[in-house]
Order: structure tokens, then sequence, then C-alpha cells
């Protein structure tokens, strides 16, 4: 009877031994692969946030501008795959030729649901992951919040000559969308820039390089963006951002799931968790806006006022139009 007894402990035990041993190898591990023009911090945020949930997975990342990811990624697809699991760039017009050229993958994320669709790929190509605005930083040291500019027709003001900085949108996302969306809009055009440039606007190599300019004191003001004016300002910069009273100009910035990519069900779960509550928690926590509804937004501004002050924009135009805006620009500005 007791001899029974201890084989019983002992199938026992072997059987919770082998049960767990299941559960540890069934853990996802490995890698996965993120090309990233998001600001630093916030990437490592999100990296954080993923390997904290899932130990036994190693986030890497490429982090550059929007230019030199795409560029990056057009290499790479000549040579036969991108490199990357997923791709999160600010510009969504990257999406809509990645998808034409087979680059992205159809995923079908379980927190996609969540979000609204006019955010998504009706194809299921690509998601809006953030919204990133695009308005006025200014130096706190230089320029007053009452003297700040409002529209973008303020930057037009002789008071703000030779004070003026924007991003090359060549290098970035994010201003060749804003770019390509007050080029293509009649109440702005090709004139609008030539104004701009007679004011004396001038041009910087990347986002990061704008940014520290104004709060360097190098320009009074510039076209800038909201979540990096917010991250530097609390890191201790003279800085402070103006959302637009009209013709806002809001980006939906979406990850894509690559096509053969290496760790396909690694850049799922990654996916998954940036569009997750978790993943925009953190997100808002770094100072940008969440797509979700079901998140409180803190600081900036909520979804229902951007759509209340933005400018109608034509995605399929810009992405028609954008070699030709940018060619006007180069014509313009250099």
């Amino acid at each position: 009877m007791k001899q029974n007894k201890l084989w019983t402990w002992i199938l026992t035990g072997l059987a919770v031994f082998f049960t767990h041993a299941v559960l540890i190898s069934a853990e996802p591990s490995g890698k996965v692969m993120l090309y990233s023009s998001m600001q630093e911090p916030q990437i490592e945020a999100i990296k954080e946030g993923f390997e904290k949930k899932y130990p036994k997975i190693q986030m890497d990342y490429y982090f550059a501008g929007t230019g030199k990811v795409v560029t990056k990624i057009a290499t790479e697809q000549q040579s036969g795959q991108v490199a990357a699991d997923i791709i999160w760039v600010g510009d969504p017009t990257n999406y809509i030729n990645y998808k034409k050229q087979g680059i992205l993958a159809k995923y079908d994320s379980p927190e996609a649901a969540a979000i609204d669709a006019k955010f998504k790929d009706p194809d299921g190509y690509f998601v809006g992951s953030r919204l990133v605005i695009v308005g006025f930083g200014y130096n706190t040291d230089l320029v007053k919040p009452a003297d700040a500019p409002k529209n973008w027709e303020d930057l037009l003001d002789p008071k703000w000559k030779d004070q003026i900085v924007i991003t090359d949108p060549g290098t970035a996302g994010t201003t060749r969308f804003a770019v390509d969306a007050l080029m293509t809009n009649s109440e702005f055009g090709a004139a609008y820039f030539e104004k701009l440039k007679a004011n004396g606007a001038e041009l910087e190599s990347g986002t990061t390089a704008t940014h520290t300019k104004v709060a360097a004191a190098a320009y009074k003001v510039g076209v800038c963006l909201d979540y990096v004016t917010a991250t530097m300002k609390q890191e201790g910069s003279l800085m402070d951002f103006v959302y637009p009273e009209k013709n806002l100009i809001s980006i939906t910035s979406p990850i894509g799931l690559v096509k053969g990519c290496a760790n396909e069900e690694n850049g799922k779960l990654l996916y998954d968790f940036i569009l997750s509550k978790e993943g925009q928690e953190i997100l808002v926590a770094n100072n940008l806006t969440t797509v979700r509804s079901d998140i409180p937004q803190e600081g900036g501004m909520s979804i229902a006022e951007i759509a209340k002050r933005s400018m109608q924009i034509d995605v399929d135009v810009i992405v028609e139009k954008d070699e030709e805006v940018l060619a006007t620009f180069d014509k313009i500005f250099k």
C-alpha cells in the first residue's frame, strides 16, 4: 500500500514536471526586428514593455528618419527580402506603395477590432498605430505663448522673417506628408511655400535637428511634431507646441507585417502588442496620441478635437502627386 502511494506521488510529480516543461518550451522565444522612424525614446519604451510581456523574445530595431528607412527597405527588397519583421514609419502613403509592391503581408490582428475603420487598410495590410500632429514649435525664451503662430498663414508674418525652420521633407516622412497635404490643398499650394521661402524659412535635415535648433534658439519657430516637442519639453528644453486652430494635419502612422519575414509569429506578437491597450498606454505615457477610443488621452488632444480641426486630406491624391510635390518643393527651397 505504501509502495503504491509512493509510485502515485512519483508519477504525479513527473506529470507536473513535464507539463511545466511543455509550457516553458511553448512560451514564445527568439527575436523580432522593427524598422522605425519614430523617435528612439518611444521605441525604447515599446521595447521595454514588449520584452517584459515576452521575456524570451529579443526585440531589435533599426531607427532612422523615414527617408533612410525607406531607402533601406528599397535596397533590401531589390536584394530579395526586407530584413525587418515590422515596419513602422510616419508617412501612411509609404504603406500604400509597399502594399502594391508586395512588401507587406495581410494580417488580421485581434487588437485591430478596437480601432476605428478609418485608421485601417480595408484589405488588411496595415493599421494606423498612433496619431502624429504637425504644428508649430517655438522657443519659450524668445516667444511668448500669445505671440506664437496659431495657423499656417501666421508663418508668413514678417515678424518671423529668417526665424522659421522646417525639416527637409526628403528626410522625414511626417514632414513630407504635411508638405504634400499643404501643396495639394487649394488654400495653400506652391504659392504658400514660395511666400514661406521669401520670409526666410530654412531647412534642416531630420526631425530631431529641426526641434533641436528651435530649442537652442537658432530659430524662434519651427514646423514641428507634437510628441517630439513634448518629449524635449519634459527633458528641460525651452520649447512648447501649438496645435493649429484650423487645417490641422494629423498623420496616422501605421504598422505593417513584412511578407516572408524571418520571425513572422513574433512579428505578429509585436504587431498585436503595439495595437493593444497595453501598448497604446505606453505610447500615451510617452506623449503620443492613441488610435484607440477606450484609452483616455492624457495631455495632447483628443481624437474628437483632432477630427474637428483637421484639414481634409485625400491620401490617394497625395500618393499620386508625391514626387511632383517634392520636386516643386525642392525647386523652391534648394
